[in-house]
């Protein structure tokens, strides 16, 4: 917008006005007094207009300045314009950072705005969470003081921005955060910290599984190994020198065969699509089949008991769904000890048609329950290894039951016991008076 000059409308003004006073004095015969008059009616009229545009500026709350004419007209409407623009350009300003911590508390990360010297200016509600940052209390310190992990402090001496390091949540040890810190603006940098504990954790397992089918495949082969030496160093063998021998030969190649059928069978229950359709089971005959199966195994050192509730069933894969619940009822054999109970269950309950293996065993410590189901995980290493097992058979049943959308859930108390439950939230009942399938869902 063109702003024309003002000045030679006031100065025609201002010459007009004092021709018009020395006028009235010339007449009057009072010149001094009429440019008295005239300069102080100029200079109340500039102090009133000083006045009312101080006035303005520091009281007034509305956006338009006071009117006038002249020169202060054009004062005010100056001043107005360039208040506009500048109320302008503060409304695009909030708009632009509302919009970037909108956009920064949509990361997937917790972001941190840090000055060069390392104190913190602004964070998301990500950061407060990982970090326990509190607003704005926390606002102007400095990141060194608050996150005091040693792999931190050196992270921050070495100033190397294209690498990260890893350190466990200030606010839960359980949680493990990758931290990075990048330039950013002008004398400013960005700290990101994201929630890597799911990662972390997948690693852990691959190195404990790594590590634990070694060792499991490293003691057959070594007994093996040992017993084909033996033999070969041996002159005239007879029947009764290759019996002993041949036995543990026997049971080392069974214990391979269990480990890697398990293998294969935990590789296909996470890789193949669940078979379709599927067919509703019977699992008054299936639980029978392998209670008789429990017994067998126990020989007679355990109490089995089996209840069944004749008309409650479930749509599925009966091979993958007796292969889990075999698993069940062999580690309640192989962890109670001799003369204790194991009561199997299949019943209705409110989560559901439920399968339930209870046994009076050594029970199993709180803190190991949520690692269960994790491959080759133990609770006892050295007594599971005495007793066949895999170390698969939980992680099995956790893939089968997933499959068929069911869960596995765990209760124990060390000395009383435990209790593992297959609680399948779809489910078909026969109702016995008109022989209707009826399906139930939780």
């Amino acid at each position: 917008m063109l702003i024309s000059n003002p000045w030679p409308a006031v100065i025609a003004r201002s010459a007009g006005g004092a021709m018009l006073f020395l006028l009235i004095g010339l007449v009057t015969g009072k010149l001094l007094w009429a440019v008295a008059i005239g300069a102080v009616t100029l200079l109340a009229y500039n102090l009133l207009q000083l006045y009312r545009l101080e006035s303005w500026l520091r009281l007034s709350r509305k956006r338009r300045p006071p009117r006038a004419g002249g020169l202060w007209g054009n004062i005010f409407d100056g001043l107005d314009r360039r208040h506009q623009r500048q109320r302008e350009r503060r409304y695009r300003l909030v708009r632009l950072l509302r919009r970037f911590r909108e956009s920064v508390d949509a990361m997937p990360d917790g972001t941190i705005v840090l000055t060069g010297a390392g104190e913190m200016e602004w964070w998301n509600h990500l950061a407060s969470g990982y970090l326990g940052l509190q607003w704005p209390q926390d606002r102007g310190q400095r990141i060194a003081n608050l996150i005091r992990h040693p792999d931190f402090a050196s992270y921050l001496e070495s100033g190397d921005s294209s690498a990260a390091v890893k350190i466990p949540s200030p606010q839960d040890s359980r949680r493990t955060l990758e931290i990075r810190i990048v330039p950013y603006g002008q004398d400013q940098q960005l700290l990101l910290a994201r929630d890597i504990s799911e990662l972390h954790r997948l690693e852990t397992m691959r190195q404990d599984f790594v590590a634990n089918i070694s060792h499991e495949l490293r003691t057959p082969l070594t007994v093996l190994r040992g017993m084909s030496e033996q033999l070969s160093e041996m002159d005239d063998l007879g029947p009764e020198d290759l019996e002993r021998p041949l036995v543990l030969m026997e049971q080392q190649i069974e214990r391979m065969t269990r480990l890697v059928d398990d293998l294969l069978l935990l590789s296909r229950l996470e890789t193949e699509a669940p078979s379709t359709p599927r067919s509703l089971i019977n699992f008054n005959d299936m639980l029978e089949d392998l209670v008789e199966e429990a017994r067998a195994m126990s020989s007679g050192a355990h109490v089995i008991t089996l209840t069944v509730d004749h008309g409650l069933t479930v749509a599925g894969d009966e091979e993958e769904l007796r292969s889990a619940f075999s698993n069940l009822l062999g580690n309640a054999v192989k962890y109670t000890e001799s003369g204790g109970r194991i009561d199997v269950r299949w019943f209705e309950a409110a989560g559901g048609a439920c399968l339930t293996v209870a046994d009076t065993g050594r029970g199993i410590p709180l803190h190991h329950l949520p690692r269960l189901t994790e491959r080759f995980y133990r609770v006892d290493s050295g007594r599971a290894s005495r007793n066949g097992g895999t170390g698969l058979g939980l992680a099995i049943v956790k893939h089968v039951l997933s499959r068929h959308s069911a869960r596995l859930e765990v209760t124990s108390e060390v000395g009383e016991g435990s209790t593992f439950s297959a609680i399948f939230p779809v489910y078909e009942r026969l109702d016995e008076a008109s022989g209707v399938m009826k399906t139930g869902q939780h």
